[in-house]
């Protein structure tokens, strides 16, 4: 066995053949990482670099019923026998034979060796991918992602649009398959960077650090807002934030309702003082329906420093979160996200117009949410203006 520093990126040609056999012959990444005495960063690192394992017929896995089981498992039927008869019989869980019956003809048409066929095609690698196969299907996701939808909203939707059409299904990890897989050079840089971070390839998920923040004075904290907020069963409470601009010198303030998750964008004209977002925030507040201005959620940012006077100017009750608790407000927080795709990090956003800005907003809006049973914020809002008239 080949033994290999951890923290070593001189690996030899011997160590590089060795990780790829063992993966192909079927072992998992982090047995043979523990095996070889390496990092799953390793692992990954070599596979990238040397190309896909080449697909492979594989042995029958010994968890996976065999022919002779499936047999017995007909020869059950006939009897009219329990699935928990013929499981004990061979010897695998009562739902192993409910599910090999269920995707076979159920008990009037499961035949054995027909079933065998079936799971042996199943399990050949690789398989035609649904996007290349289904050019409707195709157009429909490609219009989802020139919208800026992110695989899942562009699935759910699906569900929505085409309720009576299953071969109009794909699921999100087959789409950015199709991205990150298949798709080569020129095609494949243009169809990633319609994805939400424009990344070409995946990156595990990193903590971000939150820097302290200063007290302000007479604030009501998140701890004491009603039940009606934290259920969402009320509509007309919001979350609001800034995105901040290039060189802290611009910004936008987000405004979400938490029930619709429908997005209000404010233009910062005069600037991000604490009067400024106070005025300007408070003016696009009192453009809504009455029943839908209820609540502010905001954080310990001190652009919300005049919140009384925001409260006397519009009747809506501030509540700020904890302080590094930014999930409190993460309807918010994942609008924001979805923003940094209209306005990256460095962007001079005092160029954007309050035009400009109802723009994006409306394009936003316009995305189907798994939250709203993949209904769009736009719909839904629509629908409690309507309730509330």
């Amino acid at each position: 066995m080949v033994r290999q520093n951890p923290g070593s990126r001189g690996l030899g040609r011997e160590v590089h053949l060795e990780i790829r056999s063992r993966v192909a012959g079927g072992e998992s990444w982090r047995f043979v990482a523990r095996e070889m005495d390496v990092s799953m960063e390793t692992i990954r690192r070599v596979l990238r670099k040397a190309g896909p394992v080449p697909p492979r017929w594989k042995a029958r896995a010994g968890n996976h019923l065999s022919l002779e089981q499936r047999e017995e498992i007909r020869v059950g039927l006939e009897r009219e026998e329990s699935f928990r008869t013929i499981a004990k019989r061979l010897g695998c869980a009562p739902s192993t034979v409910s599910r090999e019956v269920e995707r076979n003809g159920g008990r009037a048409g499961y035949r054995a060796f027909r079933a065998d066929n079936r799971a042996y095609a199943m399990a050949r690698r690789p398989k035609p991918r649904k996007l290349v196969d289904s050019a409707a299907l195709a157009d429909e996701v490609n219009k989802g992602l020139r919208q800026r939808w992110s695989p899942e909203e562009i699935a759910g939707r699906l569900l929505v649009d085409f309720p009576d059409r299953p071969e109009m299904r794909v699921s999100p990890e087959t789409i950015y398959q199709t991205l990150f897989l298949q798709a080569k050079g020129r095609l494949k840089t243009e169809l990633v960077l319609n994805l939400r971070r424009g990344r070409v390839q995946r990156r595990p998920r990193q903590r971000t650090t939150v820097g302290s923040i200063g007290k302000m004075s007479a604030m009501v904290m998140i701890s004491e807002r009603p039940a009606e907020i934290e259920d969402r069963a009320v509509p007309g409470h919001w979350e609001g934030d800034l995105i901040i601009g290039a060189n802290n010198a611009s910004a936008v303030a987000t405004i979400v309702e938490r029930t619709s998750r429908y997005l209000l964008l404010v233009e910062l004209v005069n600037g991000k003082t604490a009067e400024d977002v106070c005025d300007a925030v408070a003016a696009k507040i009192i453009e809504l329906p009455v029943q839908l201005r209820r609540s502010l959620t905001w954080d310990q940012g001190t652009e919300m420093a005049s919140h009384v006077r925001f409260t006397i100017a519009t009747g809506v009750q501030v509540y700020f979160c904890d302080p590094h608790s930014p999930w409190q407000r993460g309807t918010n927080e994942n609008t924001n996200g979805l923003l940094r795709e209209y306005f990256p990090k460095g962007t001079d956003l005092s160029r954007f117009t309050q035009s400009d800005l109802d723009a994006v907003a409306h394009e936003i809006n316009g995305r189907p949410r798994q939250t709203l049973g993949w209904m769009k914020p736009s719909e839904k809002f629509a629908e409690l203006v309507a309730l509330t008239a």
